[in-house]
């Protein structure tokens, strides 16, 4: 492939900054960096590989302001976040054992409940002090983190919004406190992927690094919305997410 131009990065940087706003909130961020870096010029491969080297820094700073609001429950995150990295490395040695347009199908329909779920939903605590943990809170917290970390490493779209989504609906959390948990996991799972894809040298730094600047500001921009706007924010763009990543993951099935 050829070398993208100085307009192409900074074209990309800016898709990165939209991306790392909307998935520090919801999650799906990558619905908007994978396409634009495909559309770039580059092959598949290093498009995802290219693609965890950028999101990986906007994960992180979303995290970091989720923290700074007092959203991460400290303990629950020494579980999930070990466990989410574990989940990760083993969905990306689990990748051939399942039919990916198999996985595509069910995905289309969980991300349909998603949005439907998030849409009618009300009245959840969003701060710590305001959620007793349910009984056995550790267990469930951790049993998510390690099945939707593998499910991040083996195929990916949706991991942020439905990591939301089972911590909503299996712990009771708020959504912004929910975002806040979805991004402990999110950023293992990520670091996990980016270890293996940078091991096989299919990041392309020169296009990451720009990226990954931007979306240091936009997860950072993404979790401060959150934090200042609460459920109703969250609420509005989780279930645009959900929708749009339904769409899309239909589209691929059709067409593969």
């Amino acid at each position: 492939m050829t070398s993208p131009s100085a307009a192409s990065v900074a074209t990309l940087a800016l898709v990165a900054l939209v991306a790392g706003m909307v998935d520090a909130i919801a999650g799906g961020g990558g619905l908007l960096t994978v396409p634009a870096l495909l559309a770039a010029g580059l092959p598949p491969h290093l498009a995802l590989g290219t693609n965890k080297g950028q999101s990986t820094f906007g994960t992180f700073a979303a995290l970091v302001r989720f923290a700074r609001a007092g959203l991460v429950d400290g303990r629950r995150a020494r579980l999930t976040l070990p466990l989410g990295l574990a989940g990760s490395l083993a969905g990306a040695a689990l990748v051939l054992a399942t039919p990916p347009a198999a996985l595509r199908v069910l995905v289309v329909g969980l991300l349909a409940f998603a949005a439907l779920f998030v849409g009618l939903r009300r009245g959840a605590p969003a701060r710590l002090e305001d959620a007793p943990a349910p009984p056995h809170a550790p267990l469930v917290a951790g049993g998510i983190a390690l099945a939707i970390g593998a499910y991040d490493g083996f195929f990916g779209p949706g991991t942020g919004t439905f990591l939301i989504i089972a911590f909503v609906g299996l712990l009771g959390d708020g959504l912004a406190r929910a975002s806040a948990s979805a991004k402990v996991v999110n950023f293992a799972s990520n670091l996990a992927a980016l270890a293996l894809f940078a091991a096989r040298g299919v990041v392309l730094w020169r296009i990451a690094l720009p990226m990954a600047a931007a979306q240091l500001a936009g997860g950072w921009l993404g979790a401060h919305l959150a934090v200042r706007r609460g459920d109703a924010l969250v609420r509005r763009v989780v279930v645009a997410v959900a929708l749009a990543l339904a769409v899309k993951v239909a589209l691929d099935l059709r067409g593969a």
